[in-house]
């Protein structure tokens, strides 16, 4: 057993796979929506997935966290507001990110597109 669970506004480590379609696949950072006790008690993970494709400058869906490392070279990283998920991230054996966590701005503006898009409050 595990003695380490999600929390909200973490950056974890999942892999995405299997996809269809214009879901992203393989191993991403994701930004974690749920809150821990969910994520803990149901093993599932409410969140969004992570990138550095260049394309995404120009996505409106798309938050603009700045410059990250990617393979020793800085990058631009996206956050996907478009793309919500939930996966079983301990049968995905998810992982820390070692950005650890989402600064509260960042993640305040990634809520409010999210928010634009299934208008749940």
């Amino acid at each position: 057993m595990v003695d380490w669970a999600p929390s909200r506004q973490d950056i974890i480590w999942i892999d995405c796979s299997p996809q269809a379609g214009k879901e992203m696949r393989n191993l991403h950072p994701f930004l974690v929506l749920s809150p821990k006790t969910f994520n803990d008690k149901t093993s599932l993970v409410l969140g969004l997935p992570m990138t550095t494709a260049s394309y995404n400058k120009t996505n409106p869906f798309a938050v603009d966290i700045g410059k990250v490392k990617k393979q020793g070279e800085s990058h631009n990283g996206y956050i996907l507001c478009h793309q919500v998920k939930s996966f079983d991230w301990r049968a995905r054996g998810a992982s820390k990110h070692p950005m650890k966590q989402l600064e509260k701005t960042k993640f305040a503006q990634a809520c409010a597109i999210l928010n634009q898009i299934i208008d749940i409050s």
